[in-house]
C-alpha cells in the first residue's frame, strides 16, 4: 500500500490523454467524407440462364428415375424369391416323407444312432 501511494504522489491522479476540442462532433463527418464511393453495379440483379430455370425440373425427373429403378429392383428379388419358395415347398415335402417313414419304422433312437454312426464311419 505504501508503495502505491508513493507512485500515486510522483504521477498525480489526472488523466494524461486529452482529446481535441469538437472532435467527436466532426468525427462522423470526417469518416464519412475519406470513404471511397459506392459503385452502383455491385447489386445489379443478373438474368436467369435456362439451366437455372431447367435445373429444378431436371432433379424432379431424376428423382423418379431413381426411385422407378429402385422398385424394378425390389420388385425383381421378389419374383426370385418365389423361385426360392417353390424350392422351400420342395424340401418340406422330402423332410415329411422322411419323417413318416420313420415314425413307421421299428428303430428306437439308439439303433438310428448306431446306423447313422456305421454308416459315416464306411
Amino acid at each position: 500500500m505504501k508503495e502505491e501511494d508513493n507512485i500515486l504522489r510522483k504521477v498525480g491522479t489526472e488523466n494524461p490523454f486529452r482529446v481535441p476540442e469538437g472532435y467527436f462532433e466532426n468525427l462522423t463527418s470526417d469518416v464519412m467524407s475519406r470513404l471511397p464511393e459506392k459503385e452502383s453495379s455491385a447489386f445489379r440483379q443478373k438474368e436467369p440462364t435456362l439451366w437455372d430455370k431447367v435445373k429444378p425440373w431436371m432433379y424432379m425427373a431424376a428423382m423418379f428415375v431413381g426411385a422407378a429403378l429402385i422398385i424394378r429392383i425390389g420388385s425383381a428379388s421378389r419374383a426370385d424369391s418365389s423361385t426360392d419358395q417353390v424350392a422351400v415347398d420342395e424340401t418340406e415335402t422330402e423332410i415329411e416323407y422322411i419323417n413318416a417313414v420313420m415314425d413307421n419304422s421299428m428303430l428306437d433312437d439308439y439303433s438310428l444312432y448306431v446306423y447313422l454312426t456305421d454308416a459315416s464311419a464306411e
